[in-house]
């Protein structure tokens, strides 16, 4: 492991000016991420930054009825909040659903969203991987691609967001607070990820020195009917082949409103909004969802090994939808 330099962060201006001070250093939160790449020689920063004392560890009631989360609130703890729990059952859900109770003990909000989008072959510094060397080459494709993406993907890089809570959130319409150099801003979470297209190197659409602050939760009523549904290798403590994050409003047999978002197939939470527009005025019917599904997994590419994907994902999705519909 490289040598670095450490900063332990006092308010948030000053950790922000500290990382664009120096063009190697970066933000230090719980670092279950970023720990595990600098013990591998994925990263080598010449300083950490360590944001994990600054005042963002609180959930709080906004005015307008949503919610903030603070980006340093920890995964279980956010998990088992009341508000969370009662209001938005399926981000509850999802954090459950991630990694390991020690982990969650540990990560953090903001941590867990810029987790890297990554595959084994990203983990391996003895292989070619765009992601950790621009221009080296995909590993991963014509590889062991059975848990790569089959939505969103390129030729540079087919790896796939390992976050749960993330799915969640993108399927709630959640908002990014940002502190940057120029000052606070805000970002629709499903903006902050971009896809790999000719440069898989970049995860997020963050600038140099962005710190995430919080996380904003819209005031939907009616997320309270909503769920989290992951498929996985293993009971715990493994990354989705596939998982679903959705809410719905059915009144009278019709689909008023719905909100979905997949994980395990695309290098981003991805929102499923040709499903959702789909299902819009439809009736909750199991052929309508099966149709829904059809309409967002058209976009499908799957690689060599990993084609078993779309029918899992449309019958995951199907399954979810109809849970929700018969517990109205």
């Amino acid at each position: 492991m490289r040598e670095f330099a450490y900063e332990r962060a006092t308010d948030a201006e000053r950790a922000v000016a500290a990382v664009n001070a120096e063009p190697d250093a970066v933000f230090l939160g719980a670092g279950t991420n970023l720990v595990d790449h600098l013990k591998l020689g994925i990263i080598g920063p010449g300083k950490l930054v360590d944001v994990s004392a600054l005042p963002f560890d609180q959930v709080t009631q906004r005015a307008d009825g949503g919610v903030r989360i603070g980006a340093a609130v920890r995964n279980a703890d956010l998990a088992a909040h009341p508000v969370i729990r009662a209001r938005y059952p399926m981000l509850s859900a999802a954090l459950l659903a991630g990694a390991s109770a020690q982990l969650r003990n540990l990560a953090t909000t903001g941590g867990n969203l810029l987790q890297r989008t990554r595959c084994p072959y990203f983990q391996d510094s003895t292989v070619p991987c765009n992601k950790r060397d621009p221009g080296s080459g995909c590993s991963a494709i014509g590889g062991f691609d059975r848990d790569q993406a089959i939505l969103g993907a390129s030729d540079r890089c087919i790896a796939t967001h390992p976050s749960d809570m993330a799915v969640a959130m993108a399927g709630l319409g959640a908002v990014v607070q940002v502190l940057g150099a120029d000052g606070e801003r805000e970002i629709p979470l499903v903006e902050l990820y971009r896809l790999p297209g000719d440069a898989p190197e970049r995860d997020t659409v963050l600038e140099r020195g962005d710190l995430i602050t919080a996380v904003d939760l819209p005031a939907l009523d009616w997320a309270v009917t909503s769920t989290y549904r992951k498929v996985r290798d293993r009971a715990s403590f493994a990354f989705a082949l596939v998982s679903v994050a959705a809410a719905v409003d059915i009144a009278d047999g019709v689909v008023r409103d719905v909100r979905i978002a997949f994980g395990g197939v695309a290098p981003m939470p991805w929102r499923a909004q040709a499903a959702e527009a789909e299902l819009r005025g439809r009736a909750a019917t199991e052929a309508n969802f099966a149709a829904a599904a059809d309409a967002e997994l058209a976009a499908a590419r799957p690689q060599r090994l990993n084609g078993f994907k779309i029918p899992l994902a449309r019958n995951v999705l199907v399954a979810t939808l109809r849970e929700l519909s018969e517990a109205r």
